[in-house]
């Protein structure tokens, strides 16, 4: 018989000022309205806007306090949602979790049940927070990239290379047999990128600067950047004919200084990736994938596990760049 549990365990930021803190608080559940869902939560997993959101960014999150985490997975405790069952695993990355509606960094998480993908069967809870966001946005990006460009037509880029995203894309790409070329700022870390699967490594300076001409030698069939800016516009401009970029993150810049040159004399296409409010037909087939014919050899490498009351060191790290791969939270003990 299941116990009648009221107070649960979640990492809040709280702030006094302009000053943001961290610590483990006992929360009260709220009621569940309808079509919401309770989920018992095994995992969670950091990823940069949870860094944001626990250092009080307010692009990120817009009150305090707050539990961030914008990923979770776990097993549904109760529901008013007819489509989902209690007892079944579930997946909830994304839309507002972790950002103004409590997330993943507690025992316990109260969502729409639109959010939820069930989780594949072939993928445990922990291989899905190894993914994570991440995962689900190195695949979004995936899916668009291999529509079009093929491993034959030549190498991928892929910015980034150390982060969550981009040693998951290299990982995936290096497995359905891509030539991948890392590109990153770390020089410390070449073992690291040969290990998930990249053939050639450049490091960030070398591609920031490149020749300012509106178009360079083409150098990339396609690539997946995760960090925007500089990095982004020289890769679009070393980018072959009829090439592919996709694009999901802007830490480096959200600007990019272009003339339209790549684009209407070589035909590349720049493809945005929106993994908050991805559609969930799309959501549920990436998911598919990772847990199958996607899912990367040695993912079980690419990770750190911390408990809740650890997050906060790995919190500094990241907004620093000094974290590689991935690190996931256990919540069950």
């Amino acid at each position: 018989m299941k116990q009648n549990i009221s107070t649960y365990k979640a990492y809040r930021i709280e702030n006094s000022g302009n000053s943001y803190k961290g610590s483990v608080k006992n929360m009260e559940l709220g009621t569940l309205a309808k079509d919401e869902i309770l989920v018992k939560v095994h995992y969670s997993s950091l990823n940069y806007k949870d860094a944001l959101s626990a250092s009080g960014n307010k692009g990120v999150t817009r009150n305090y306090p707050h539990t961030p985490g914008i990923d979770a997975v776990g097993i549904i405790e109760k529901t008013n949602n007819n489509s989902l069952k209690v007892g079944e695993e579930v997946i909830v990355t994304s839309y507002d979790l972790g950002m103004n509606t409590n997330g993943g960094f507690a025992e316990y998480i109260q969502v729409p049940a639109e959010w939820a993908v069930k989780l594949p069967e072939k993928l445990s809870m922990k291989e899905a927070m190894i993914f994570g966001t991440a995962g689900l946005t190195a695949g979004m990006s995936i899916l668009r990239l291999t529509e079009l460009i093929k491993p034959e037509d030549g190498k991928i880029a892929v910015s980034g290379a150390t982060g969550g995203v981009g040693a998951l894309s290299i990982s995936i790409l290096n497995k359905l047999g891509y030539y991948v070329v890392a590109i990153t700022g770390k020089t410390t870390e070449r073992e690291y990128l040969t290990h998930l699967g990249a053939k050639e490594i450049i490091f960030r300076n070398e591609i920031e600067n490149l020749d300012k001409k509106p178009l360079l030698k083409p150098l990339f069939a396609g690539a997946i950047d995760t960090v925007g800016g500089v990095i982004l516009e020289n890769i679009i401009k070393s980018t072959n004919a009829m090439g592919v970029v996709t694009c999901c993150g802007n830490v480096a810049s959200p600007k990019i200084d272009l003339t339209v040159f790549p684009f209407i004399l070589r035909g590349v296409a720049l493809i945005g990736i929106d993994s908050q409010n991805y559609p969930m037909k799309y959501r549920a087939m990436v998911w598919d994938k990772l847990a199958c014919e996607w899912k990367p050899n040695a993912l079980s490498d690419n990770y750190s596990e911390v408990k809740l009351k650890d997050i906060q060191p790995k919190i500094e790290l990241m907004l620093k760049g000094k974290l590689k791969g991935r690190t996931i939270i256990s919540i069950i003990d």
